[in-house]
């Protein structure tokens, strides 16, 4: 049932989105090129379209399947294996009974392109068979020094100079160039997203987290920079996720281990740290990492931007004007493991606007807890909802740019 509604609203989709260019072949043109009111019809009918095909897969999805999508976590995880080289009967077991919205994959679980296109392609199929659409299968793949596939020898792929080498060039032709290269070879081996690219401005000089991996100090670069490699990826169908909001390059500390801040006021965070990503918001970017960030002269309190309402639904959302997905950073980092349960994390993240669950420390204690709390109604079902369709949206965008390319 759920593939037979996907495809058909999914075709649906395809034809609404092709019909306007054949149109306006001979279609008239006003003299000060505004859109004719024909081409305005056709894309309000195509988002109607899209809209209801999501609407209609909510429908035939159950709690349990909706909170499932609410994470993307390892395949360790999914299946209690110890490590994870292969997809076989036990991944398909564990998908069938938690179709989680993504996995993540590591150096570890990656040994040559054969195994690694193998693993995801059954994995792939494993989840249109049990939902009917995509699941998200991602990796690491900043280039220069977080590379889990060209940091491998058995991955005949280029090995890219550290991001702040690139971006001191200034050249942004390079930069999409990086996100093709990445993208071309990720999509090759069955990847759709990749973590990547980083838009942190390095405003902290001491800072040690992504002082190779932040493409300038200047937020402007940083910018263009990360929107580029961005555009490559995306010319290859990889989905990339912006990372770190609101910027890990001014922190003292790393979330990895403990506490990190940053002692920005709003308005030094907007005329900074924040550009790249408003930037990318402008330009139309689909999903955005949230860091265990702290900014306590905005929020007036310690707490990690994941976990943040103020600065996820509030700013983000509401004064940046993003409405795409938000993933938090990974919430086994000591920056959550000392101040939450993996349930706690978990629900705290969903109140704030986060959307989409990134491995939590325990993953069936984050999953019961908020499988729970929507039952009781500790967290509204409509709050659940919220966060599936634009999930759904997303990979229904996957879906078709595929089919049309």
């Amino acid at each position: 049932m759920r593939k037979s509604i996907l495809h058909a609203g999914l075709l649906s989709l395809i034809c609404m989105s092709l019909l306007p260019g054949c149109r306006n072949a001979e279609a008239p043109v006003r003299e000060n090129n505004e859109p004719v009111q024909e081409e305005a019809d056709e894309e309000s009918a195509g988002e109607n379209t899209e809209t209801e095909e999501i609407r209609q897969m909510l429908e035939n999805m159950t709690l349990e399947e909706k909170v499932c999508q609410l994470f993307i976590i390892t395949p360790e995880q999914l299946t209690g294996v110890d490590t994870a080289v292969q997809a076989g009967d036990a991944t398909r077991e564990a998908y069938e009974a938690c179709p989680v919205g993504g996995l993540v994959y590591f150096a570890k679980n990656l040994q040559d392109p054969e195994q690694t296109r193998t693993m995801l392609e059954n994995t792939a199929r494993y989840a249109e068979e049990r939902m009917g659409f995509s699941v998200f299968l991602a990796v690491d793949e900043e280039g220069g020094q977080v590379a889990r596939i060209a940091g491998n020898p058995a991955f005949d792929v280029p090995e890219f100079p550290s991001l702040s080498e690139i971006g001191a060039a200034g050249d942004t032709d390079e930069a999409y160039e990086l996100g093709e290269q990445i993208g071309s070879y990720l999509k090759e081996l069955g990847f759709n997203m990749d973590m990547a690219p980083v838009a942190d401005v390095l405003m902290n000089p001491e800072n040690t987290v992504v002082k190779e991996r932040a493409f300038s100090s200047d937020p402007e670069t940083a910018g263009r920079m990360a929107l580029a490699e961005w555009r490559g990826l995306k010319s290859q169908g990889i989905l990339g996720v912006y990372k770190h909001f609101p910027g890990h390059g001014g922190t003292t500390g790393d979330s990895h281990n403990g506490y990190a801040y940053v002692d920005d006021t709003l308005e030094e965070l907007k005329s900074g740290a924040l550009i790249p990503f408003q930037e990318g918001i402008d330009a139309g970017i689909s999903v955005i990492m949230a860091g265990h960030i702290s900014c306590p002269q905005v929020t007036g309190d310690d707490t990690p931007a994941t976990m943040s309402y103020t600065l996820i639904s509030e700013i983000l959302r509401g004064d940046m004007g993003f409405d795409g997905i938000v993933v938090t950073d990974a919430l086994n980092m000591g920056a959550v493991t000392e101040q939450y349960t993996s349930g706690e994390a978990a629900l705290t993240a969903l109140n704030a606007g986060v959307d989409l669950l990134l491995m939590p420390e325990d993953f069936q204690d984050a999953y019961q807890a908020v499988l729970q709390a929507a039952e009781n109604g500790e967290l509204p079902k409509a709050r659940i909802d919220e966060s599936v369709e634009r999930i759904l949206k997303v990979k229904i965008q996957m879906i078709g740019e595929d089919v049309v390319e």
